[in-house]
């Protein structure tokens, strides 16, 4: 099919995704605010929308986000020799499952975590509800008591669930900011730079 044609590949079975509604596409807007202000912040990470992803023979999905280290700062992926696709597992996924929910949350979550995929964050816009999960050992992370998502793979990267659904930019962005001013981030930060500056010694 020709490369506009949207169709994903998901362990060996593919999927032509339904149209996209006005609730999926509303709730893009606040997400990818947030996932290219952390960006911005954090040197060595890259996030991307809506980008085909080649993870192996019987995998090429096409994720609503993903966040990934790059390459010269020790990510695991790189990119087709065209740099049209990614290639190989960013460290973190991100879906939003309406009409594609039962995909998102069982047949997508095996192949990510079969994969190599860190962590996966689902948005249910059904419920209004954010769950993030550790694919290493296949278990959802406890929700803090402040009710805030953090994510592990990506220090700082801080999400209010309740801001995000409400489209409410300031709240979003207010705790985002306490992310990127936690010493965890400020350590990852340091981290990539390190490694980094250790790529391209070698």
């Amino acid at each position: 099919m020709p490369r506009e044609f949207k169709a994903e590949l998901i362990g060996g079975i593919v999927y032509v995704s339904p149209p996209v509604g006005k609730r999926h596409g509303k709730q893009h807007m606040p997400l990818n605010t947030l996932l290219y202000t952390y960006e911005v912040h954090t040197p060595g990470v890259e996030t991307a929308d809506n980008t085909t992803i080649i993870l192996g023979a019987k995998s090429q999905p096409q994720p609503d986000a993903y966040v990934r280290i790059l390459p010269e700062f020790g990510g695991r992926s790189g990119s087709t020799p065209d740099d049209y696709y990614t290639h190989g597992p960013p460290e973190l996924v991100v879906e939003m499952a309406h009409a594609t929910r039962s995909i998102d949350f069982h047949r997508k979550r095996q192949d990510y975590a079969r994969h190599g995929v860190l962590e996966y964050l689902v948005l249910n816009l059904e419920v209004s509800s954010l769950h993030l999960f550790d694919l290493t050992t296949d278990q959802e992370h406890a929700v803090d008591a402040d009710r805030i998502v953090r994510a592990r793979t990506f220090p700082g990267l801080w999400i209010d669930p309740s801001a995000l659904f409400a489209r409410d930019y300031h709240r979003l962005m207010e705790v985002l900011q306490q992310g990127l001013a936690s010493p965890e981030h400020a350590a990852f930060v340091q981290h990539l730079a390190a490694a980094g500056a250790g790529k391209r010694a070698t």
